[in-house]
């Protein structure tokens, strides 16, 4: 586990992560809490398209492909399964250390500070993470994914921006509602209770296991 993060994580990669979210959180207003989320979701998910498109080709641009071609495709998917659940479960707790630098840094209204509020917060904060593993998880499997089938990590980026751009619209918002991958970036924040965009979720956790089923055939084709 320690070398798949050394490769799969250098210090650069982390650098560039934090200081993204950092950096968003200093510049991305927000007036109320509930905002927080909707500033935090669309900007990790292109952050995590970014960070694990070359999950798999770091392996060809270090030039270790043939190598890497003797080992046997259950260990190659093991390395790739778990590049990408470090890097994920680093994004994760970026995204929840990013929720925090919004409330330090902007300090967004709360509605008065009761225990009732408190709680509300509290909840808030725990459907943000729970959106956030979802979002996370897709778009790290999709890019890898993209680029594992161009054996280049700049069609991973790129198809994942185009994606990115059609759904974060909208358009997206309009065509798609409650089924669109961002649908809790576009929920109605006026009515707490209402949980249609758990829809959209639903759809990124169906294509992120097709992304995860289809990915052996891939890597075998490309040994």
């Amino acid at each position: 586990m320690r070398k798949e993060c050394k490769i799969s994580m250098p210090l650069y990669k982390i650098a560039y992560a934090v200081s993204f979210v950092i950096l968003l959180s200093l510049v991305r207003g927000v007036f109320y809490s509930f905002e927080v989320g909707i500033a935090l979701e669309p900007p990790m998910a292109i952050l995590t398209a970014v960070f694990c498109a070359d999950t798999y080709v770091m392996e060809i641009v270090a030039k270790r492909s043939e190598i890497w071609r003797l080992y046997p495709l259950k260990k190659k998917l093991y390395s790739i399964y778990m590049r990408l659940f470090l890097q994920q479960f680093f994004l994760l707790l970026l995204a929840a250390a990013g929720y925090g630098l919004f409330f330090l840094f902007q300090k967004p209204r709360v509605s008065g500070v009761t225990s009732i509020t408190l709680i509300s917060e509290a909840a808030q904060f725990w459907i943000f993470l729970a959106s956030s593993l979802v979002t996370i998880v897709f778009w790290g499997i999709f890019s890898n994914t993209i680029a594992c089938i161009f054996r280049n990590m700049w069609f991973g980026i790129g198809a994942s921006l185009i994606l990115w751009i059609l759904t974060n619209s909208t358009l997206g918002d309009r065509y798609l509602g409650k089924w669109n991958i961002f649908s809790y970036s576009f929920r109605n924040v006026e009515n707490s209770s209402d949980f249609g965009w758990i829809c959209g979720k639903i759809i990124c956790i169906c294509l992120g296991i097709t992304a995860i089923a289809v990915l052996p055939k891939i890597i075998e084709k490309r040994r």
